[in-house]
């Protein structure tokens, strides 16, 4: 099977030489011919422009800087919509616009191929040791059947749903990890204006509740399954306690736009009669402006934490 590699860039250069180390014949392309030149002195094949390696390759990847250098690759003159053929695949491993990747799925099922979005998380490092997340959605059955492929990009590889959802899902890993840097600079900011060492401060809160438990699995207990009674930690408790953080921040005139909004969230929550609900509650306003419910059976919730257990001896990538 010879696979199709377009952009070989920080990224894609340590992708595609993963591909090359599992034993795959490659063709590739890159704007810049230099940029490929790691990849022709370990076998892969140089082709001319995009349709060149669709016309070449079973499979193609494409590892571009955005929206608009996906379309010009996928759909432009001379590009792989050009020379797919039949029963091919197309994998974009860009960040991408879910409305794009759903515009190019249509066209190239037209010719009776399939296009999958599957961005990538973990950066350079990871494309290079292969620690990387693929979230992809489209075609479950060519997802099925590319698997392995997949496997030598990326040591998580996951499903996510219809075409468009791999997008969806990395925006939304992406638009929380910004949210969440822009509330960490806000209050350590106000720990080290308030005196304290910042190394001391950061090696204090990373053994805090919050510190010791990944990411996204505070949403494990009462998000998800949308489950806020008992209280793990009232709402009442948490308001005193925002209350005093942007005290604390007024007193040193720090600006506190994102503690405030925190703040703001708890006490529509307060004033709802939420007060000896989770902490969490306030979460439900956000629902409610969305339009949607958020209620995941916990039986479900319980598989996927067995299914998604880190390997015995080490830590799962970030």
């Amino acid at each position: 099977m010879k696979i199709g590699f377009i952009g070989l860039g920080m990224m894609g250069s340590g992708m595609s030489a993963n591909l090359i180390k599992a034993g795959y014949e490659l063709v590739v392309y890159d704007v810049r011919r230099a940029a490929a030149e790691p990849c022709l002195a370990k076998g892969a094949v140089w082709a001319k422009d995009p349709r060149a390696v669709a016309l070449l390759s079973d499979i193609v990847f494409t590892s571009l800087p955005g929206p608009p250098e996906v379309e010009s690759v996928a759909l432009g003159e001379n590009g792989i919509l050009s020379g797919i053929g039949a029963g091919k695949a197309y994998f974009d491993l860009s960040t991408n616009s879910p409305t794009l990747v759903r515009r190019i799925s249509a066209l190239f099922a037209e010719r009776n191929a399939s296009m999958l979005d599957s961005p990538v998380s973990g950066g350079p490092r990871g494309a290079q040791t292969g620690r990387l997340a693929l979230w992809v959605g489209g075609d479950e059955q060519v997802f099925n059947r590319c698997k392995k492929i997949l496997d030598a990009i990326g040591d998580r590889a996951r499903y996510v749903g219809p075409i468009g959802a791999g997008s969806v899902a990395k925006l939304v890993h992406n638009g929380a990890g910004y949210c969440l840097q822009t509330a960490l600079a806000e209050m350590f900011t106000m720990g080290v204006k308030a005196g304290i060492e910042p190394l001391a401060l950061w090696e204090a809160v990373r053994d805090g509740a919050s510190g010791r438990r990944r990411t996204f699995d505070g949403l494990i207990d009462q998000f998800l399954p949308g489950k806020y009674e008992p209280a793990a930690f009232a709402l009442r408790l948490a308001h005193k306690d925002m209350t005093l953080a942007t005290a604390l921040g007024r007193e040193l005139n720090l600006p506190m736009r994102v503690a405030n909004l925190a703040l703001a969230e708890l006490s529509e929550a307060l004033n709802r009669g939420w007060g000896d609900r989770d902490s969490r509650s306030p979460m439900l306003l956000q629902e409610e402006r969305a339009g949607v419910e958020i209620k995941v059976a916990e039986e479900r919730i319980r598989k996927a934490l067995e299914r998604d257990a880190p390997p015995s001896g080490g830590a799962k990538p970030a």
